[in-house]
């Protein structure tokens, strides 16, 4: 079945721009988050980065508002029984995200899909919360949604041929490529890259560098376009340490055992440019 009206859950940055990157491919997206006030605060979010974009030449004032005119925001999950496909993109809080799917679950029509933007939880046991296993499914955006190209898909081990291939035919609509990962923790993204940024972390604590240097050697070392603590602070050092306990826990294998240094971090509120500091301070 065709996705006319894309349902998201979670306005903040993730979630609006997934919201974005739909209404640009023509969808219909209702945009929803705990009260309606946060939800068009995403909303505003979408309109500047898309007057951005006009500036630059990228778009027409005609398009972004045709853009626009296709979000809408709503302060409550029954906004979305209309929906024919559903994007959950709340924080990496497997008891938030399964609470929102078995609300879905009880609001939305059986046929839909209900896909969850999480970056590490298995989709299997998530699906198997819901009435609908055989419909749910990974689909995790890159962060910015409308910059990076990737989706990365992740089948649960009741997700149907049928929704695997909705999925993945959505994605490609919204003009991203797609990855196929088996539910495990981490999925193939998260399972390569968080180690990464955890063992620069620790390198950091046992003062085998600075924050710069260690930044600076990987970037002109590893040629990557920015250094694994920059990344960390623009991912959130909360989503990061909660990935690798995910990954800890999930494998029992202690080399994903998170450090210390990341723990204590998070503790301090030090998240990352989110809040104005991490491994470096951010203003405005």
């Amino acid at each position: 079945m065709a996705t006319h009206v894309i349902g998201v859950v979670g306005a903040g940055q993730m979630g609006a721009g997934i919201a974005q990157v739909a209404a640009q491919a023509g969808i219909e997206a209702i945009l929803v988050d705990v009260d309606l006030a946060r939800a068009e605060a995403g909303r505003k979010g979408i309109d500047k980065r898309l007057a951005r974009s006009v500036e630059k030449g990228k778009m027409t004032a005609e398009e972004r508002d045709a853009v626009l005119g296709r979000i809408r925001a709503a302060g409550a999950i029954a906004a979305l029984a209309s929906a024919d496909f559903v994007v959950e993109a709340v924080s990496e809080d497997e008891k938030l995200k399964a609470r929102i799917l078995t609300d879905l679950d009880k609001t939305c029509r059986p046929d839909v899909i209900l896909a969850t933007n999480t970056s590490s939880i298995p989709i299997t046991r998530l699906g198997a919360l819901t009435s609908r296993p055989d419909r749910v499914i990974g689909m995790h955006f890159m962060n910015p949604v409308p910059v990076m190209e990737l989706v990365e898909v992740i089948r649960g081990l009741a997700t149907s041929d049928e929704t695997h291939h909705a999925t993945v035919e959505l994605a490609r609509r919204m003009g991203k490529k797609t990855v196929v990962a088996r539910d495990m923790p981490g999925f193939i993204v998260n399972r390569v890259l968080m180690p990464m940024i955890n063992e620069a972390v620790v390198a950091l604590y046992e003062g085998i560098g600075s924050v710069e240097d260690i930044d600076v050697a990987m970037k002109l070392g590893t040629n990557q376009p920015m250094g694994p603590l920059t990344l960390a602070d623009f991912i959130g050092l909360d989503t990061c340490l909660a990935i690798m306990e995910v990954l800890h826990h999930g494998t029992g294998d202690t080399k994903y055992r998170p450090c210390a240094l990341l723990r204590q971090y998070v503790e301090a509120g030090w998240l990352g440019r989110k809040t104005g500091r991490g491994f470096y301070k951010y203003e405005g």
